[in-house]
C-alpha cells in the first residue's frame, strides 16, 4: 500500500510529523492508530497544505503521484464563498462540508483501496469532530510579493503573485502600529466590511474588489484586483484635459460601478478622479472604499469626503443622505476631467471653507465649448437640490 503513496520528508518537523501521519494511514483504518492518525489531520499546518494540494496548487511539500486524479472543480467556489463568509457559524459549517465532502473523502478514495463500508466508517468519525474555522484562511506564505505599487495613511500597497495559481494581485497592507497610533481602527474595519459586501456575489468589473483577506501579527492584508494603469488624476496632470468623448467612455464604466454600489446600499462618498484607477486595457474601475458608508438600516450625516465633491447635503451640518451624495461628486468629477478643476475651486483656491462656500451657494456656470448634451447631464448632476438632481428620486 506505502508504493501507492509516497512522502518525501523535509528538514521541518512539521512536515515530518504530516510523514508519519500519511503513513499511519496506510494502516488498516480500523485500528485505534489509523483512527487517531485521521484525526491528527485536523493540525493547522496539515490542512494548510491539503489545502494548496485540493485547490490545484504546487505548494504542497508532499508529492503525490501524477496517476492519482485530482479532485473535482466544484469545490473551488465553495471555498471562495467560504472566505467571503463573514459569520463564524456559517464558516463552521461551510469548512466542515468542504472537510468532508471533499479533501477528506477524495484523500482516502484516491490513494487508498478502501471499501465503501470502511469509509463511511471514517466520515461518521470525522463528522464527529470540529473544523477550524480558519481551515481555508491564507497567510503571506501563500503569495510571492513584488515592489510598492502605491502608498497610503496605513500602509503600503505591493504587487503579488498567488503561489498555486500565479494570478497577479494588489495586496493592500495595512499597519496595525500605524492604525492605533492614528485611531483608525473604524476606518480599517469599515473597509474591510465595505470589500466584502461589494465583492460578494458576482464580483463587479468597474470596481476594485476583494479576493481574500487575512491578517499577520502585525498587519491587516486585502488581496484586491490589481489595476497597474494609474489613476485619472495622474492622466490629467501628465496629459491634460480630457475631450468629450473621452469623458463619455470613463463616465459611463463609473456609472456601471456606483450602480453596484448604490443596488448594495452603499454610499461611496469619495468620488474623485483620484480613486478611479486603470487597467491595463484602459477600463477604470472605483478605487478605495474606506469612507463608504452601508445605509440600508441608517443614512450617514457626518461630513466626510473631498472639498470640491462633497454634496451640499453632506456638508450640512446633521443632514441625513444616501447615494444621493454620490452623483454630486460625479458630476464634480466629470467637470474636472473637462476642466482641469472642481466647478467650486475657482483660481484653484485651496481654501477649505471658501470651497465649501461656495459648494453650497454657487451655481455653477458652464462653458459655451460644452456640448449641449453634456450641459444638461452636468446641469442634473450639479442640482443642490437632491429631488432634482440626476440620478435620485428616479430622476435619470
Amino acid at each position: 500500500m506505502s508504493e501507492r503513496f509516497t512522502v518525501q520528508v523535509r528538514r521541518s518537523s512539521k512536515k515530518e510529523h504530516f510523514g508519519r501521519v500519511v503513513r499511519k494511514m496506510c494502516k488498516p483504518p480500523t485500528s485505534p492508530r489509523s483512527l487517531e492518525a485521521i484525526e491528527s489531520t485536523t493540525d493547522a499546518f496539515i490542512l494548510a497544505q491539503l489545502k494548496n494540494y485540493f485547490r490545484g496548487g504546487n505548494s504542497m511539500q508532499i508529492p503525490f503521484q501524477s496517476k492519482i486524479p485530482r479532485p473535482s472543480e466544484r469545490v473551488a467556489p465553495l471555498i471562495k464563498s467560504y472566505e467571503k463568509l463573514e459569520c463564524s457559524e456559517e464558516r463552521m459549517k461551510q469548512a466542515r462540508d468542504i472537510y468532508d465532502n471533499f479533501i477528506m473523502k477524495e484523500l482516502l478514495a484516491r490513494s487508498h483501496d478502501y471499501s465503501k463500508e470502511c469509509l463511511q466508517h471514517v466520515q461518521k468519525h470525522l463528522m464527529k469532530n470540529d473544523v477550524p474555522v480558519t481551515l481555508f484562511e491564507l497567510t503571506m506564505n501563500d503569495f510571492s510579493v513584488h515592489r510598492i505599487i502605491g502608498r497610503g495613511g496605513f500602509g503600503e500597497v505591493y504587487g503579488c503573485r498567488k503561489a498555486d495559481t500565479g494570478k497577479m494581485y494588489a495586496m493592500k497592507c495595512l499597519d496595525k502600529k500605524r492604525i492605533k497610533m492614528k485611531q483608525g481602527e473604524t476606518l480599517a474595519l469599515n473597509e474591510r466590511i465595505m470589500l466584502s459586501l461589494v465583492s460578494t456575489g458576482q464580483d463587479c468589473p468597474f470596481i476594485v474588489c476583494m479576493t481574500y483577506a487575512f491578517h499577520t501579527p502585525d498587519k491587516l492584508c486585502f488581496i484586491l484586483d490589481l489595476m497597474n494603469g494609474g489613476d485619472l488624476h495622474y492622466h490629467l496632470s501628465q496629459h491634460g484635459v480630457f475631450n468629450e468623448s473621452e469623458m463619455k467612455f470613463y463616465a459611463a464604466e463609473v456609472i456601471l460601478g456606483l450602480e453596484h454600489m448604490h443596488r448594495r446600499y452603499i454610499v461611496y462618498r469619495d468620488l474623485k478622479p483620484a480613486n478611479i484607477l486603470l487597467d491595463e486595457h484602459g477600463h477604470v474601475r472605483i478605487s478605495d472604499l474606506g469612507l463608504a458608508c452601508d445605509f440600508s438600516k441608517k443614512k450617514p450625516h457626518a461630513s466626510v469626503g473631498t472639498h470640491g465633491y462633497m454634496a451640499p447635503e453632506v456638508l450640512s451640518k446633521g443632514t441625513a443622505y444616501d447615494s444621493s451624495a454620490d452623483w454630486f461628486s460625479f458630476g464634480c468629477m466629470l467637470y474636472k476631467l473637462l476642466k482641469g478643476h472642481s466647478p467650486f475651486r475657482q483660481h484653484k483656491t485651496k481654501d477649505k471653507h471658501e470651497i465649501d462656500r461656495m459648494t453650497l451657494t454657487m451655481n455653477v456656470e458652464l462653458p459655451d465649448s460644452f456640448s449641449k448634451e453634456l450641459k444638461s447631464l452636468l446641469e442634473g448632476l450639479l442640482q443642490r437640490d437632491v429631488d432634482k438632481r440626476l440620478g435620485c428620486k428616479g430622476n435619470g
